[in-house]
């Protein structure tokens, strides 16, 4: 089946994978683009899995202030090195987790991090992963995806390992 080049940039759009990664998505699916953006999705958390034991020491401190500064985050994530702290893909990934943990006031990172004794009291687990944990949480900019897809999509594009290692949410008043 022939792919149009117009359907591999509207794929590209979507995940901001490679050309040549939409290209094959697309073929692989029969032209498909809601099942290549799936398929995408999928070998991005893949490829965010096989990376998840290289050390991230390099990345940047990222801070957001809300309008009227009334609200306002400061995040750390890092990657393998110091060119892709630079790279303008993450730095985007960075503004928009800020935003996002500004937005939604996350109390944890991922569901590992949440204490057996806070969560044993819950009725529904799954709930209250997705909106207490980053990870599980749906993406304010775009709510078909969570944000661990956006990370594992923003790690299969760039090739680095990259984690989310803390943040802190500010509030006046609180």
């Amino acid at each position: 089946m022939k792919i149009s080049v117009e359907l591999i940039k509207e794929l590209r759009e979507i995940t901001s994978s490679s050309v040549a990664h939409c290209k094959k998505a697309l073929e692989d699916t029969k032209g498909d683009i809601k099942k290549a953006a799936e398929l995408l999705r999928k070998q991005g958390l893949e490829i965010a899995a096989k990376k998840q034991s290289r050390a991230a020491k390099e990345g940047r401190i990222e801070a957001y202030v809300h309008h009227g500064n009334k609200v306002g985050v400061l995040l750390e994530v890092d990657c393998e090195s110091d060119f892709v702290a630079k790279n303008e893909d993450f730095v985007r990934f960075t503004k928009d987790l800020a935003m996002h943990i500004t937005a939604t006031s996350p109390l944890y990172i991922k569901k590992e991090d949440v204490p057996a004794e806070v969560v044993e009291h819950e009725k529904n687990k799954e709930d209250f992963y997705k909106n207490h944990c980053l990870m599980e949480q749906p993406f304010v900019k775009d709510p078909s995806i969570a944000i661990k897809d956006y990370l594992g999509s923003i790690v299969a594009k760039i090739g680095e390992n990259i984690v989310v290692r803390r943040f802190t949410r500010f509030k006046v008043g609180e």
